[in-house]
């Protein structure tokens, strides 16, 4: 192994320590390349430690719909706060979720049609 090999090595195991895997994979569209995985907080930074591995562009998303949350208020209490910021974040993913299970649906449907012996 050269020098190179060994600094990349290097960073993918950080990388992966940081995932908390040996294998990350996005959990919005399945990337598994760990130099684009990151961890996106699932209530909105600083509401919850609650993290959820996925890509940079699933982050980006995931991140801009949470702008679109409740303000926070700062004299609210902190844990039905933290609650219902990871609620409303969670739904955000509920809804990738919802519409990558219906893609793949349509897709094994659609699929299921092409099998060779499949009854008409």
């Amino acid at each position: 192994m050269n020098t190179i090999d060994i600094a990349r090595e290097t960073r993918k195991q950080r990388r992966l320590e940081t995932l908390g895997s040996n294998e990350p994979r996005c959990a919005k569209c399945g990337d598994a390349r760990w130099q684009c995985l990151e961890l996106h907080h699932v209530a909105d930074h600083g509401q919850d430690d609650a993290t959820v591995c996925v890509c940079r562009n699933c982050h980006r998303v995931l991140s801009d719909l949470q702008k679109d949350h409740p303000p926070v208020d700062p004299h609210a209490d902190p844990l039905l706060k933290a609650i219902g910021h990871f609620l409303v974040g969670l739904v955000d993913m509920l809804r990738i979720i919802v519409e990558k299970l219906q893609e793949f649906g349509l897709a094994l449907i659609a699929r299921a049609s092409l099998v060779e012996g499949a009854p008409k």
